[in-house]
Order: structure tokens, then C-alpha cells, then sequence
């Protein structure tokens, strides 16, 4: 059976990590060596390392932490922002990631994934997206760490990225971020019924309750938090002691 995992996020804004609401009020956490670090001693299954403004500012993604993280970290290890080519992602593998994931590239040229996942395979491509939710209902999808608005209806959108190539799919709630209030469970469940790939769903968590909740109610396969790790006691062990309690298959050791 495999094993239901439990993420933590970190964002990248330079060399420093911070911690966003709503893609908008940030806060400085520190340097991503010293967190990664302390994910590492911790065990956790996997960490997310988001650059959030690489492709704003047009660059690509900051190798040298990437490098610097891998070389002192054993977990694995996705990493996303700024990799708009087939060569970016390749040279984000060879200083240590295992998987690259994809957001605003995507969007602009879905052919990426396509070309990532025969080089790479499909279990190393993430597809992640941004959503915020509309006055009616609706979700829209956007880009540039949620700035731009796109006309992409999501539904369609999410069985186009698994169609090229897409592995996985980071599914994050832009008006739950940093909220700590629980996942939009609505929007896990309509994403995770769409795919057969497995989703992560990210955004809102507060409580190891609210993990549990995205994955029985939402049929996400894995869940991703970062406010939850950074601002209150709760690890990733206990969402995860949490989870075995209920059910959930996870690795404890």
C-alpha cells in the first residue's frame, strides 16, 4: 500500500524563506538552509521549495540553494519556480532535486510538461496550481504566484496537464494561504475526481484534523502545509501520528 505523505512548503524569495497570506503579506522566516535542515532532522517525507518570484523578475531558479539544500538534506526534494525549459529542469535534477514542479510555465507553453516528462519520467513532474475562488462559485485559475489572472477553466485544465505528462498535481488554494483555517475540501475533491494521478492539496491547513479532512473527504493522496509547521507546535510527525490513528497509511520511521 502506499504511503500517504505529509509536506511541508517552503517559499523562497532571495535567500530568505517567508511565509505568505493570500499571496500577499508576507513575513521573513529565515535562511532555507536552517529550515531545510530542521525538515531533515525531523524526517519528514518530502519537501516542496517554491521560488515565488523567480518568474516575475525573469530570472531561474536559485541553483546554488538548491545545492546547498540537497548537499546537507536526504528527504526528497521538489523544487518549482522559474524553470520554463527543459535544460532549467534538468540542471535543477543534477544539483539535487527529485522532482521540478511547473506553474506559470505551463500555462504559457503546456508542451513543457510533455518534454519534462519523457526526459525526466512522469513520477518527477509536478504540475502545481495557483486558484483563487470567484463571487459565484467559480475557481480561476491564475498565474504568477497568483498576479495574473488566466481564462483557463480549471476542470479542463487540470486533465491537460495529466494529459502532458503531469505526475502530480499541487493543487493550491490562494484565498485559504496562510489562513489556517482548513483546506477548501470543495476544490480538492472536484480536482482529485478529475485526475487519476495523485493531488496534493495545499492551502489552509491549521491542524492535523484539517490533513485528515483533505484527504477522506477531499481524496487528495498527499497534503501540504507550511503556516501549520512554521507558526505553531504541530510537525509533521504529529499530522502524521494523526492520520495512523485514523487509518491513514503513513510512515512513521
Amino acid at each position: 500500500m502506499l504511503k500517504t505523505r505529509v509536506m511541508p512548503v517552503v517559499l523562497l524569495t532571495g535567500y530568505n524563506v517567508v511565509k505568505s497570506q493570500k499571496f500577499s503579506t508576507f513575513r521573513t522566516l529565515g535562511n532555507p538552509i536552517t529550515v531545510s535542515r530542521i525538515y531533515d532532522a525531523r524526517g519528514v517525507d518530502e519537501m516542496i521549495l517554491l521560488d515565488i518570484r523567480a518568474t516575475s523578475e525573469g530570472r531561474g531558479p536559485r541553483l546554488d540553494i538548491i545545492s546547498d539544500i540537497a548537499g546537507e538534506c536526504f528527504m526528497p526534494l521538489t523544487v518549482g519556480g522559474g524553470i520554463h525549459r527543459l535544460d532549467q529542469a534538468l540542471e535543477v535534477i543534477r544539483k539535487g532535486a527529485d522532482k521540478v514542479a511547473v506553474n506559470t510555465a505551463a500555462i504559457e507553453r503546456p508542451e513543457l510538461l510533455k518534454e519534462l516528462s519523457q526526459e525526466l519520467g512522469v513520477q518527477a513532474v509536478v504540475a502545481s496550481i495557483d486558484v483563487r475562488k470567484e463571487s459565484d462559485g467559480c475557481y480561476l485559475v491564475m498565474s504568477h504566484s497568483g498576479k495574473k489572472e488566466t481564462t483557463l477553466v480549471l476542470l479542463d485544465w487540470v486533465k491537460k496537464l495529466e494529459q502532458m505528462g503531469a505526475g502530480e498535481i499541487l493543487i493550491n488554494s490562494i484565498d485559504r494561504d496562510g489562513e489556517m483555517k482548513g483546506y477548501d475540501l470543495e476544490l480538492i475533491k472536484m480536482v482529485s475526481e478529475a485526475v487519476s494521478v495523485p493531488v496534493i492539496a495545499c492551502g489552509g491547513a491549521g491542524s492535523p484534523q484539517d490533513c485528515l479532512l483533505a484527504l477522506q473527504e477531499g481524496g487528495a493522496n498527499a497534503v501540504a502545509a507550511a503556516s501549520m509547521f512554521h507558526f505553531t507546535g504541530t510537525t509533521p510527525l504529529m499530522v502524521k501520528e494523526h492520520l495512523s490513528r485514523n487509518g491513514i497509511a503513513v510512515r512513521l520511521a
